[in-house]
């Protein structure tokens, strides 16, 4: 991370980071806090420091709202989307950034990502999504790929993988997108359009653990796998004019689906101000 960046956003204090050489999250939690930095420094956004709150759960990626100088909040495991709904609703002016893990999200807190999506609620959630269970010692998660390895699944996963973009779309969220460590000013951009986006976004981003998941699975080092993201994960508008033959084992980065809903938080005050208008407290 540059070093304006780190004295700008990071608690000095609590550094060095605790994540593995060549994890991914440390680009991820840079791309989060250059988009922060670049919405600040926006005349035409109007964005202050003290606008965002960062919420993160449990987990490897979790530890990013620790390093993070902002009003945050630490949380339980799998409860981040829950804490950060009562905090956008006790107040809806703020921008609420939800950093979480594959496992964190889709896992045990499933049931808040896919209900925070269904009533769009104005949260901005980062997929920090590498394939694994890392901080507690490499179980496969819901988005291990069939057939890898992982200390639960010795002989290899029996399950399918989530689409962690594609279930919060399945389930309403009015934006969504996919980003990856190696395509980190792409990514920056992304985050960017999610936290000005009125409404649920997510944004699923791609890391790399070469400490679990990539030697479980003879992936490579750190940068095996981040040349593996270069070859794989094809922004959006090149993907477009690829054949079906040249996609196949490939995915597009960048805005996947972006709706116009009514915010969950806008709709709430709407309610409240019909019931003072008829004398209900």
């Amino acid at each position: 991370m540059p070093s304006d960046l780190v004295h700008l956003y990071m608690r000095i204090d609590h550094l060095p980071q605790m994540w593995c050489p060549g994890c991914g999250n440390g680009v991820i939690m840079r791309d989060v806090a250059q988009a922060i930095d670049e919405l600040i420094n926006d005349p035409d956004e109007r964005f202050t420091r003290e606008d965002f709150v960062i919420v993160s759960g449990i987990g490897c990626s979790s530890r990013a709202a620790g390093y993070l100088d902002f009003n945050s909040i630490h949380t339980t495991h799998g409860r981040a989307i829950a804490f950060a709904t009562g905090i956008k609703l006790a107040n809806p002016k703020l921008h609420v950034i939800v950093l979480t893990g594959d496992g964190d999200c889709s896992a045990i807190g499933g049931n808040h990502l896919i209900h925070a999506a269904r009533r769009n609620v104005g949260l901005t959630v980062i997929v920090f999504n590498n394939d694994i269970y890392g901080m507690t010692g490499g179980q496969y998660s819901p988005t291990t790929p069939t057939g890898d390895l992982a200390t639960t699944a010795p002989y290899g996963n029996l399950d399918r993988p989530f689409d962690i973009a594609q279930l919060a779309a399945g389930a309403g969220a009015s934006f969504t997108a996919r980003g990856d460590v190696f395509h980190a000013r792409e990514t920056t951009e992304i985050i960017k359009q999610a936290i000005c986006h009125h409404g649920f976004s997510l944004v699923d981003v791609y890391s790399v653990c070469p400490t679990y998941y990539g030697r479980k699975n003879k992936k490579g080092d750190a940068v095996e796998m981040l040349k593996w993201q270069q070859a794989n994960l094809i922004p959006g508008a090149r993907f477009e004019t690829m054949s079906q033959e040249d996609r196949q084992g490939k995915k597009p980065i960048g805005v996947l689906t972006h709706n116009d809903y009514p915010e969950y938080t806008d709709e709430y005050l709407k309610l409240i101000d019909a019931c003072r208008k008829k004398g209900r407290k």
